[in-house]
């Protein structure tokens, strides 16, 4: 019964992904209306819209489940098994200054555990989706992870706080990681890294601090293209913690190994 659930949902998550990254295309030349959450943490009237049309549709189809949302929308009150952790618009500050990178992200947690995951990239018209124990795939076709296994020859994202107070440590880590590869990356969307990652197009990621709507859909996709998807430190992912490393089991422990030189 469970894995019916799944699968009716994940259908559900591409097509609700489709939908709400489609609205974010639509808006993007367009005039937007652009607030702050912090001193350069911003939110457009897009990403309002797109998590309206997302819950509105999670709330007509599953009453019952519950909904965690960046910018603020629930569901259904209560303690429950089912809830949709989702970011409407990751990479807002790439799609408020116009720089097309920045994706949908939708994911379902069945008792704590990620268990369906779609991201869509409207801009290149890409959807990664994933279902526990059912593989990765992009447009449809299955993805999986790059096969290497050394620093120097690998190429890594990450991502930096919208605290400027608090970048010490990834301002370190990236001069670490950037002295060790072939470069490193850092384009504004969480979901999108895992999900190169998931494709092969990353060798890894590592971030913190990154949210959980920011991680969810991408660390399922991530983890079933063959990554070891953990927390910064090593620990068992969770949804719930600050911190995320992705990479095929040996280049994670390189890229581990580094952090905890670095972090401790």
């Amino acid at each position: 019964m469970i894995e019916s659930e799944i699968a009716q949902a994940q259908e559900f998550a591409v097509s609700l992904a489709w939908e709400a990254g489609t609205l974010l295309r639509e808006r993007f030349d367009g005039p937007r209306d652009v607030n702050h959450k912090g001193v350069i943490y911003l939110v457009t009237d897009a990403d309002r819209a797109s998590e309206a049309l997302i819950a509105a549709a999670i709330r007509e189809r599953f009453p019952e489940h519950l909904l965690l949302a960046e910018e603020g929308s629930t569901g259904a009150i209560g303690r429950g098994a089912w809830r949709w952790v989702v970011d409407p618009l990751d990479g807002t500050t790439n799609f408020a200054h116009r720089y097309p990178h920045f994706a949908t992200s939708i994911a379902l947690e069945y008792d704590g555990e990620v268990v369906v995951g779609a991201v869509y990239d409207p801009m290149r018209d890409e959807m990664f989706d994933a279902a526990k124990g059912m593989g990765a795939r992009l447009n449809g076709t299955p993805i999986v992870v790059t096969t290497q296994t050394a620093l120097l020859s690998s190429l890594l994202a990450t991502g930096f706080p919208y605290d400027l107070t608090a970048r010490d440590e990834s301002s370190r880590l990236w001069v670490r990681f950037n002295d060790q590869t072939q470069g490193v990356r850092r384009d504004g969307a969480a979901a999108l890294n895992l999900c190169y990652v998931a494709a092969g197009r990353l060798d890894g990621y590592w971030e913190r601090p990154v949210q959980p709507w920011d991680k969810a859909a991408g660390a399922l996709i991530a983890s079933e293209a063959g990554a070891l998807v953990t927390g910064l430190v090593g620990t068992p992912f969770k949804v719930e913690d600050d911190g995320v490393i992705a990479a095929n089991p040996e280049l994670h422990r390189a890229v581990l190994t580094e952090i905890l030189a670095e972090i401790g």
